[in-house]
This record gives C-alpha cells, sequence and structure tokens, in this order.
C-alpha cells in the first residue's frame, strides 16, 4: 500500500467543494487516513513548496495556499500516487480529463483545487508535515 496527500485547496474550500471533493476520493477506493482543515501561515506555506522556491511560481504559490482554509488529507491505496495523480487530472483544468477533480473543481492553472503529491518520497514527506504517525496508527 502506498500513501499520498491531498491538500484541497483554498478556492475548493471557498467553493464550498470539500464534501464533493471527499465522495470522489472515497468513490475511486482511496482510503483515508487522517484530515483536517487548517489555515497555513506564510511561513508554513512557504516550507512546505520549498521545494518550488526559485520558480516563477513560488510567491504567488505561497500567497494562496496561505489566504484561507484547507483540508490536508492522507490517502492510501495501491498504487497511490499515480491513482491520485490520474484522480485529480493536469494542473491546468483546461487539459484535464473530463470527471477529474481539476477539471470539475478547478478554476485555474493557479487555483486548481487540489494538491497531489508526486512521488512515494515526496508523499510520506508531505503527510508528515501535516500528521504525525500516532495520528496515521489511530485512525488506520
Amino acid at each position: 500500500m502506498e500513501r499520498t496527500l491531498c491538500i484541497i485547496k483554498p478556492d475548493a474550500v471557498s467553493a464550498g467543494n470539500v464534501g464533493n471533493i471527499i465522495a470522489h476520493i472515497q468513490k475511486e477506493g482511496f482510503r483515508i487516513l487522517a484530515m483536517r482543515m487548517t489555515t497555513l501561515s506564510k511561513k508554513s506555506a512557504s516550507k512546505f513548496y520549498e521545494v518550488h522556491q526559485g520558480r516563477p511560481f513560488y510567491d504567488s504559490l505561497v500567497e494562496f495556499m496561505s489566504s484561507g482554509p484547507c483540508v490536508p488529507i492522507a490517502l492510501e491505496k495501491d498504487n497511490a500516487i499515480a491513482e491520485w495523480r490520474r484522480v485529480i487530472g493536469s494542473t491546468d483544468p483546461a487539459e484535464a480529463a473530463a470527471g477529474t477533480i481539476r477539471k470539475l473543481y478547478a478554476k485555474n492553472k493557479g487555483e486548481n483545487a487540489v494538491h497531489g503529491s508526486d512521488s512515494v518520497e515526496n508523499g510520506l514527506r508531505e503527510i508528515a508535515f501535516f500528521f504525525t504517525e500516532g495520528e496515521l496508527a489511530d485512525l488506520a
């Protein structure tokens, strides 16, 4: 079993799509290990996205991710990384496949509804950013 991190981003939270996205996650057969609503400070958002520091979109990403509540969710499933990436669709909702979360709920390439880990290593690191092993074990 692999683990991956989903973050329902501030745009999807403010649009009232948290329940729809969670239902989509469950329909796709993911197991939810832990979940919470939180608002990232600019410092926390900067730390979480530090792998993108220096890229042109970094500052706006940090600003956006700290602009309101988000919902990090630790997910588990066989081949979770690839499966989650398939379920969320392309970063740009205009290019996302029909029925994917981003096609359904994203506003644009910057406000794209959800985050998805891009590797097993990053998934574990990202989950650890939001949840302790104890929290995951208690709910697993």
